[in-house]
């Protein structure tokens, strides 16, 4: 059965619902923005993300990131734009089949088109140094 349908008949049902074309109308809008809010908070609830990865490493040694914790480009660590500080995800490389499981303790990437920064040492895992970006999927472990 349809949501708005569903909704409809339950408010009906319940006796809130006073049949004017203004209640209507503004039934209609309070359901349509309730039908895109459910639509983006499952999007931002996706276990797995697929895009194209990058890397950061010898220009950021010791800096602070956007979590406050110093970067330190060896350690299995990366930046999403998005995704909680200290979430930990799991990096496939699609060219190779390597993986390497990180912790997200800073924002990024910044470049057009990037899903994900590993740092220097989640790169390497990966086999990503010597191209640079490389095609991943991103798994989700722990929020």
């Amino acid at each position: 059965m349809n949501k708005k349908i569903l909704v409809t008949i339950t408010i009906v049902s319940t006796g809130i619902f006073i049949g004017t074309n203004q209640t209507i109308k503004n039934l209609e809008t309070f359901l349509n923005a309730a039908e895109k809010e459910s639509t983006i908070k499952t999007a931002s609830r996706k276990t797995e993300i697929k895009g194209m990865a990058s890397w950061y490493g010898p220009g950021f040694q010791g800096n602070p990131t956007a979590s406050g914790e110093k970067y330190n480009q060896n350690a299995f660590t990366a930046a999403h734009p998005s995704l909680k500080f200290g979430t930990k995800v799991k990096v496939t490389n699609l060219n190779n089949g390597r993986s390497v499981i990180v912790r997200i303790n800073d924002r990024g990437p910044y470049s057009k088109g990037r899903i994900i920064d590993l740092s220097h040492g989640a790169a390497n895992a990966i086999g990503m140094i010597k191209m640079g970006i490389a095609p991943v999927k991103i798994e989700i472990l722990k929020r």
